[in-house]
């Protein structure tokens, strides 16, 4: 047993041994000798240094020689007037150029050399082809910050394709233009999922992009999670009260960083309008523009905007215009404006108001320490309502713009034409003496911070010289309360300014309406008197002269007879707690058909 031979290996192990000795081995090299070489990334602006106006147009030539494509005469002119070419150039206009896509090609010549505000490409008539190869290039270079593709309605599903790209990459687009450029079905998922990322876009126009339903809902979704678009401009998109009203509403809820919202000529109805309300409740911070104009809105939906008012802190500039809210209307909404803090500018232009509704607004503007503007064009404002609202200025210190047709209505008593003019004439001077009032407050309260500034530097000397340590730490303690205090004062002074330069030049200008007159037929017996104008609570007691006039109109065949008396000058104490309202509807009562 113990010389005898070893035991022979089974057949397993035999096999396992041939796979250990006949087996690959695997080696690596060393670590400086891992990677062989690199490439770097290509810098898209590696043709743009030191490059000169003469190189641009000769590269833009040589492309259109390759690609067999004409000159755009345009393109050449504004190349030859660039002059610096180290920063942003203000404008490439190519509107109204027909693009195909050779001539998109070509452009890249331009666009690797020179950076430029704004790209205008409406009605150029682009196709997919030539519209992705456009949206690439301004991708990849960052060509544009400012973009304008409106009136291009065959960019078709790729163009969007390559148009949400751009969006979702570039990191200078802030604003694009897509104003009847139809956004389909099929289009809209790309846009809304790169409206869901947080981009650089701030300002976004879709008017007339066929919107209705599905596209809407996407987008609407998808901006609930956009934290920097600030502006959405959403008109003429045939939107609807019910589905299309919700998306909007529920937008409103959770999306409190867009600022201006304008849904002009929709359908929205009243019954929109009750969805988009729920979500104005939630605007605590936000949205600062609503444009409601031309959707139809009755009487009935003021009601909703009423109970919204009061909520939201952010809202500055509300447009109704062109809906026929009514007298009953502006009844329903006066107490929500008057409980709302925020609202600066109100439109109702041809909201078919007469002379009882310009007294529920005078009403209104007599108890707001805040309206810089009001929009009254194109209704039926005659003597009484313009009583009312000459009466309202003489107790409001804020409104410094009001909108009136310039020509007087047309009255059965002739004498009231001139008496038309006459207070309009009161009400643009009332305007006018806000505003200097509101540039006299502005002056005091610079100087009050130059003196408050002077007399902290004063301190300061005098207590240095004085050395002691607890006069310093009172220095201190001092100079920064008095900091604080001018701060606000600048702060106050940066408000009124702005609010000032928002009524000559606004974001959102209300349209510029026709005038309109109307004829009565009736002749009755008209008393007009105007003897108290109460204010709001927070105000103190203030004297109005007014005048008393008696007319008294007499129907005598053909001829009428105007019997004024002499006006006598009344003064009136102000006080709280008595009905504005009442007062001056009795001073708004008019003959014709506006008579109560």
């Amino acid at each position: 047993a113990g010389g005898g031979q070893p035991p022979a290996l089974s057949p397993a192990q035999d096999e396992g041994d041939d796979k250990h000795k006949n087996g690959k081995r695997v080696t690596f090299p060393s670590d400086e000798d891992i990677v062989s070489g690199a490439v770097e990334p290509k810098d898209p602006w590696r043709h743009a240094q030191n490059v000169t106006v003469d190189e641009i147009l000769s590269a833009y030539r040589q492309a259109c020689v390759k690609l067999n494509c004409k000159l755009i005469p345009k393109v050449l002119k504004q190349m030859q007037e660039l002059k610096d070419l180290t920063h942003r150039n203000e404008c490439l206009d190519l509107k109204g150029e027909k693009l195909d896509y050779k001539a998109c090609e070509s452009l890249e010549e331009v666009f690797k050399r020179v950076q430029f505000k704004v790209v205008d490409l409406e009605q150029t008539n682009l196709d997919e082809d030539g519209a992705s190869a456009l949206f690439d290039m301004i991708e990849y270079y960052e060509s544009a910050t400012h973009l304008n593709i409106s009136f291009n309605k065959h960019i078709g599903t790729r163009g969007w394709q390559a148009a949400a790209h751009m969006m979702r990459k570039t990191s200078s687009l802030q604003y694009l233009d897509a104003r009847n450029t139809p956004l389909l079905d099929h289009s809209a998922p790309f846009v809304a999922r790169a409206l869901r990322i947080s981009g650089s876009l701030a300002v976004l126009h879709l008017e007339n992009a066929g919107l209705s339903g599905r596209p809407l809902m996407l987008l609407a979704t998808a901006l609930k999670m956009n934290m920097n678009l600030r502006e959405l401009y959403l008109a003429d998109n045939k939107l609807n009260g019910l589905q299309d009203s919700a998306q909007l509403g529920n937008l409103l809820k959770f999306n409190c960083n867009i600022q201006i919202l304008d849904l002009r000529n929709n359908h929205i109805l009243d019954s929109g309008l009750a969805y988009v309300c729920e979500g104005l409740k939630e605007q605590r911070k936000g949205l600062v523009t609503l444009v409601l104009w031309n959707n139809q809105l009755t009487h009935n939906g003021m009601g909703y905007l009423a109970a919204a008012l009061p909520c939201t802190q952010s809202l500055e500039t509300l447009n109704l215009g062109h809906n026929s809210v009514g007298n009953e209307g502006v009844h329903k909404l006066k107490d929500g404006l008057i409980s709302n803090r925020s609202v600066l500018r109100l439109g109702l232009a041809s909201t078919k108001l007469s002379c009882e509704g310009a007294v529920a607004v005078a009403e209104f503007i007599a108890e707001s320490p805040r309206l810089l503007r009001l929009d009254l064009r194109e209704n039926e404002i005659k003597t009484g309502g313009l009583m009312a609202l000459s009466l309202a200025l003489k107790v409001n210190t804020s409104l410094l713009r009001l909108d009136l047709d310039r020509e007087p209505k047309k009255e059965t008593v002739k004498s009231f034409i001139d008496t038309q003019r006459s207070l309009l004439a009161e009400i643009q001077n009332g305007c006018k003496r806000n505003f200097i009032l509101a540039k006299e407050k502005e002056e005091t309260e610079q100087q009050m911070h130059s003196a408050s500034m002077a007399e902290i530097a004063t301190e300061d000397r005098t207590e240095e010289e004085d050395g002691a340590d607890s006069g310093e730490h009172v220095e201190k303690d001092g100079k920064d309360s008095e900091c604080e205090g001018g701060e606000e004062g600048v702060k106050d002074t940066e408000s009124l300014t702005d609010s000032q330069s928002a009524v000559r030049s606004e974001g959102i200008v209300l349209p510029l309406l026709l005038e309109s007159d109307s004829d009565t037929d009736d002749d009755e017996e008209e008393e007009v008197v105007l003897s108290k104008a109460p204010s709001g609570c927070d105000r103190h007691m203030h004297t109005v002269h007014t005048h008393i006039v008696h007319l008294q109109t007499h129907t005598k065949s053909d001829k009428v007879c105007v019997c004024v008396h002499s006006a006598v000058s009344v003064t009136a104490e102000l006080s709280c707690g008595q009905d504005l309202e009442e007062l001056l509807l009795e001073a708004s009562l008019e003959t014709g058909r506006d008579a109560p």
